[in-house]
C-alpha cells in the first residue's frame, strides 16, 4: 500500500486498476492524458509508461493506477498497453 500523508485516507478509487484510452500524447513534451472508461480525464507523464518506452498512440487502449501528484492533484501511473 501507498504512504499517504498522516490523517489523510486513501481513496479506495487509487487502490484499484482502471481502464481507458489515450485521449492525447505529445511525445515532445511527454505529456498526455488518459480517459478512462467512467469519463474521468487524468494527466500523465512519459515516465509513467511501464514498458520504460516513453511513446504511446492516441487512442491506444491502457490499464493503469491512479495515484497522489504534486500540488495535490492525481494522476495516471504505471500505464500497460492492453491488446
Amino acid at each position: 500500500m501507498t504512504d499517504f500523508a498522516p490523517g489523510i485516507a486513501p481513496d479506495p478509487g487509487l487502490l484499484r486498476t482502471h481502464s481507458g484510452r489515450v485521449a492525447r500524447y505529445d511525445s515532445d513534451a511527454g505529456l498526455g492524458t488518459i480517459i478512462d472508461d467512467d469519463g474521468g480525464s487524468y494527466p500523465f507523464h512519459c515516465t509513467a509508461i511501464f514498458d520504460g518506452s516513453r511513446r504511446i498512440d492516441e487512442g491506444t487502449r491502457v490499464r493503469f493506477l491512479l495515484l497522489p501528484a504534486q500540488l495535490g492533484t492525481i494522476e495516471a501511473r504505471d500505464i500497460v498497453p492492453v491488446g
